[in-house]
């Protein structure tokens, strides 16, 4: 009988210590801790959700023209439109070239989707770990620093296209070129590209932040069993 029980217990010897490499698993199924896996894949989806709606809101018709992200005339622009006001055919020169700089905004946003969702794909298990456990802007700032770039080199041309198909360019060129006629005027650069494609840019992170600001802080915006999850995890940090 104690030689039975004997090479019983050596039996289960292999067993017992292949299975040591699960008990962390196991015990985070436990405590419901997500794995490195889930937390990747909560925070991509979490992130392409946020993007998806951000870029959706801004690219429509009046996204950036009538909300909180509006591209405002930059200070020379608002100089040369307050002394042409007076001129016959400029009165309502500053309204038409607010509306076209932010069309033309709102034209070129729909650019972002691809851009963003690509670096979200390309996100790393570390990545998506300290994202979560970072600041409430974390996922944001991520994107900022991997897209900026690209998104200002599609956006630039995409809006310099807008403003000429709307008539921005020729709108402000031709009340640029006015103004720099009149008699002892700073004169004023007619280019408005660079310009409306960074504020652009600003608009449109800072409708992301909003979106990510949104999952971290409102429990019921997460979805899904996985985000619930995940953010649970956040949850816990922070308390």
């Amino acid at each position: 009988m104690k030689n039975i029980t004997r090479t019983f217990s050596l039996l289960l010897i292999p067993f017992l210590f292949s299975g040591c490499d699960t008990l962390e698993q196991i015990a985070k199924e436990a405590m419901n801790e997500p794995s490195i896996t889930e937390i990747g894949q909560g925070l991509k989806d979490a992130l392409g959700k946020g993007v998806t709606k951000g870029v959706n809101t801004l690219s429509a018709q009046d996204g950036y023209f009538k909300s909180a992200y509006k591209i405002l005339l930059p200070a020379e622009a608002r100089t040369v439109t307050g002394k042409l006001k007076s001129v016959p055919g400029f009165t309502n020169i500053e309204n038409e070239l607010l509306e076209k700089i932010n069309r033309g905004a709102e034209d070129a946003a729909k650019e972002a989707g691809p851009i963003f969702m690509s670096a979200i794909k390309g996100m790393t298990f570390q990545d998506a770990t300290n994202i979560l456990m970072g600041a409430d802007n974390a996922a944001t700032a991520y994107l900022n620093r991997t897209t900026y770039q690209q998104l200002y080199a599609s956006f630039k041309p995409k809006i310099g296209n807008s403003l000429d198909k709307i008539g921005a360019n020729s709108l402000w060129k031709s009340a640029a070129d006015a103004y720099n006629k009149i008699p002892l005027v700073t004169k004023v650069n007619a280019d408005l590209g660079d310009y409306v494609t960074t504020e652009a840019l600003k608009g449109l992170f800072a409708k992301v932040e909003e979106e990510e600001k949104n999952i971290r802080r409102n429990a019921t915006s997460r979805t899904s069993a996985l985000l619930k999850k995940v953010f649970a995890k956040q949850d816990a940090n922070r308390k």
